[in-house]
């Protein structure tokens, strides 16, 4: 009897626990859940040849910061899949080879292709989706209308699928879509409460509702029940901590961030870890606080041990938060530097907004608005291009829009401040407004 994946397609292996195992490592992936990684290895303890398995195995591999195994593997999947493979399996392969060498751009232009032959492969369909995935960071201005595009051009292929209807959600969440989108993640984490994937969507449109108090209810009555290794746990006790900190209370925020969000503390991917925590103690700076200096000296000594090197749009905007924090000067030129080669090489999808931000971040540190405010507001509709979320992206808005404020330029400030209001509630923006009229 053929084995088939969690949507319907054929697998190549004769074994019924390296099929099984499979399907189970898969969907584990797919809710950002723990025990992928071990229902992979024994799919491959069951079938050594399983190219699939293996290709998993080197996404995983990927996710956990482990380049060099993560190369390992894809190699070894792409060895056995042409010697055994079909062609949908190869396509796979080819995908998920081009994404773990880094090509980033040749790897969405055939993850598409291969979407449109094979649209219930789900592995392959989540590599463009999210805010870290392929659509993200291409540097296209409308990412997130490709990722709406592509989900409903799938639709009829998935039903009521539980993690189809989260990426569902999250891509009309993050394309303004928000009450749709929310309701599309509550049905997908109702199908599956071991999710993290919803819980996180979830958090998103409460965030984009201005529904602070629903968003630090779900999460502290979810959040228990994931384990800290669980890739998203850093994140989303991220999420919770901005919610304390846009609602006044410093205090909690930071004992948030400490407990599970900070270097020390969160099992997160990397670039979770640096963006989340570099975007936190900016925001509590720029809110008008000081972020304890220990906390900014833990994070630049470990963001310089995995991202030492510029070229990354996304991870550069928030090194730059660090370098400015810490006037570290030369190393904030040096990375302007390398993106600026990058730039002129043509090898850099997110443009002229990453050295554009990476200067006006020590211009706000310095205490000299005006010039951050006259280097972003060129820019400002350019900031999707770096990727990741709207939730993480607006730092950079906050920034701007204080910058307005406190350099004089209140109109500005004013209108940015009210289309904010009209579009969810903020009693962070409430505050800021009612200073204004002070």
């Amino acid at each position: 009897m053929a084995h088939l994946d969690r949507g319907g397609l054929p697998l190549s292996t004769g074994s019924d626990v390296a099929a099984a195992r499979y399907r189970e490592g898969v969907d584990l992936m797919l809710a950002a859940w723990t025990g992928s990684t071990e229902a992979l290895d024994r799919a491959i303890a069951a079938d050594p040849d399983f190219a699939l398995a293996i290709a998993a195995r080197a996404r995983a591999h990927t996710l956990a910061s482990e380049p060099a195994k993560a190369r390992a593997a894809i190699d070894q999947a792409e060895r056995l899949v042409t010697q055994a493979g079909t062609d949908r399996e190869r396509s796979h392969v080819e995908v998920l080879a081009l994404a773990t060498r880094g090509d980033a751009k040749s790897a969405l232009e055939r993850a598409l292709v291969h979407l449109d032959a094979w649209p219930r492969d789900a592995f392959i369909l989540s590599l463009p989706l999210g805010a870290f995935g392929l659509f993200a960071f291409s540097g296209m201005a409308d990412h997130t209308q490709a990722g709406v595009d592509l989900c409903e051009r799938v639709a009829a292929h998935y039903g009521t699928d539980w993690w189809f209807l989260t990426a569902l959600g999250w891509s009309h969440t993050e394309n303004t879509n928000v009450a749709h989108g929310r309701r599309l993640t509550e049905q997908g984490l109702a199908l599956r409460p071991d999710n993290a994937h919803a819980v996180h969507g979830l958090a998103h449109a409460l965030f984009e509702q201005g529904a602070g108090q629903e968003a630090d209810a779900l999460i502290t009555a979810w959040l228990p029940g994931y384990d800290r290794s669980g890739l998203l746990h850093g994140h989303i006790s991220w999420h919770q901590a901005l919610v304390a900190l846009e609602a006044g209370d410093v205090e909690r925020a930071l004992g948030l961030y400490t407990r599970g969000v900070r270097p020390a503390t969160s099992a997160a991917m990397p670039i979770n870890i640096v963006s989340d925590c570099a975007s936190f103690l900016w925001r509590v700076d720029a809110y008008g606080q000081a972020a304890p200096r220990p906390l900014w000296d833990e994070l630049a000594d470990y963001a310089m041990t995995v991202f030492p090197n510029g070229g990354f749009a996304f991870i550069d905007v928030h090194m730059a938060m660090i370098a400015a924090a810490n006037g570290d000067a030369a190393g904030l030129e040096k990375r302007i530097e390398t993106v600026n080669q990058h730039l002129a090489s043509g090898r850099f999808p997110a443009g002229p907004v990453v050295p554009a931000i990476c200067r006006a971040l020590p211009a706000f540190a310095q205490g000299d608005y005006g010039r951050c405010a006259a280097l972003l507001e060129p820019v400002a509709q350019d900031v999707v291009r770096i990727g990741g979320s709207h939730a993480q992206r607006e730092v950079i808005e906050d920034t701007l829009l204080q910058a307005w404020l406190r350099s004089g330029e209140t109109a500005k400030g004013r209108a940015l401040l009210d289309a904010r209001l009209h579009r969810r509630p903020s009693v962070r923006d409430e505050q800021w407004r009612a200073g204004l009229a002070a």
